[in-house]
C-alpha cells in the first residue's frame, strides 16, 4: 500500500470511531512509524510502504481508535517546547500543567538559588522543564511508580538536565529527607468514581496517576497536612488543581494554619489551574 491509501484508510478508521483530529492523527503516527517527518508524507504520497512497517502502522492506528492515546504509540510530547518521552506508565503532559511551571519560574526569577521538590513527578515533565530554564536550581524529582521513574531517568537525559536533579523513589513524603525552597505539585485530582466517564483516551492513562480518592482531594491533603514541614520559613508550595477544586483545596490549606499568603490562578481557558501557598 502506498502512503497516500494508507493515511485514507488509517483516517476512516479513526473517524468511524469518533477520534479527533483524525488526519493529524494518522499523518503524525505513519511518520513516527516510519522514522520521517509529516512533510516527507507529502512528497512521497505515492510511495510503496514496505508490508512490516503498514502492519505496525495499522496496529498503532487500531489501538488509537480503541482509545489508547496517540503519544503511547509515538512514544513523544512537547511540554514548555522541550520533548518528553511518554509510555503507559506515565501521565501524558498537559498544555495546562504550563501554566504550574511558569509559576514557579516566575518565583524563582529572583536570581537565588532554589532547591525544589516535584513531587507525583509522573514523567518528570515539570520539574525537567524547571530545571532546563533555571540555571541555579537544584531539583528532586520524586514519584511512588518505579516504571514512572524508568521515564523520569530517560527525560532527564533526552534534556541534558543531569547535573541539576536527582530522583527519589518515594510514597508522597515517605523518603524524603531534605528541606527545600519551593514543593510543586500535579497530583492525582480525579474524584474515583469520575474517572470511568472520562473520554477513552483519558481512561486508558494510568489509574494510580488519575485517581484522587473519592472527592479527588486526597494528596491534597497529604501534601498540605506534610508538605510545610519540609519547606523553608516562607517557603512555596504551588499546587495544579483541578478547575472545580479551588475552594476545597485553598480551605484545606487554611485550617492547617501553618500557610499564608495563599492564591490562586487561570489557565488560558479562564479555568482555576493552580493555587500557591507560602509557609509561615
Amino acid at each position: 500500500m502506498i502512503i497516500k491509501e494508507c493515511l485514507q484508510k488509517a483516517v476512516q478508521i479513526l473517524k468511524e470511531n469518533n477520534i479527533a483530529d483524525s488526519i493529524l492523527v494518522s499523518k503524525i503516527v505513519l511518520a513516527y512509524t516510519i522514522n520521517q517527518n509529516k512533510q516527507y508524507l507529502l512528497v512521497h504520497e505515492n510511495e510503496e510502504i514496505p508490508a512490516k512497517l503498514e502492519q505496525i502502522y495499522f496496529d498503532g492506528i487500531n489501538k488509537i481508535a480503541k482509545g489508547l492515546p496517540m503519544q503511547y504509540i509515538t512514544h513523544y510530547q512537547e511540554f514548555m517546547k522541550l520533548d518528553f518521552f511518554v509510555n503507559e506508565n506515565v501521565l501524558i503532559p498537559r498544555p495546562d500543567t504550563e501554566n504550574l511551571v511558569e509559576e514557579v519560574l516566575k518565583i524563582c526569577s529572583d536570581g537565588k538559588k532554589y532547591k525544589i521538590l516535584d513531587l507525583c513527578t509522573g514523567s518528570g515533565a515539570v520539574g525537567i522543564s524547571i530545571a532546563h530554564y533555571i540555571n541555579d536550581v537544584e531539583v528532586v524529582l520524586s514519584d511512588i511508580s518505579n516504571s514512572a521513574l524508568k521515564v523520569v531517568e530517560e527525560n532527564i537525559k533526552i534534556n541534558k538536565v543531569e547535573n541539576k536533579v536527582k530522583i527519589v523513589e518515594s510514597d508522597m513524603f515517605e523518603s524524603i529527607s531534605d528541606k527545600f525552597d519551593i514543593i510543586v505539585s500535579n497530583p492525582p485530582y480525579i474524584e474515583t468514581d469520575v474517572i470511568h466517564m472520562l473520554e477513552r483516551n483519558v481512561q486508558n492513562e494510568p489509574f494510580i496517576a488519575l485517581n484522587g480518592g473519592k472527592d479527588g482531594l486526597e494528596f491534597y491533603r497529604i501534601i498540605a497536612n506534610e508538605g510545610y514541614k519540609f519547606l523553608n520559613k516562607d517557603g512555596y508550595l504551588c499546587l495544579e488543581i483541578g478547575y472545580k477544586q479551588k475552594d476545597k483545596v485553598i480551605n484545606i490549606l487554611e485550617e492547617i494554619k501553618h500557610y499564608k499568603d495563599i492564591y490562586y490562578k487561570k489557565d488560558l481557558s479562564g479555568n482555576d489551574r493552580l493555587i500557591v501557598a507560602k509557609v509561615r
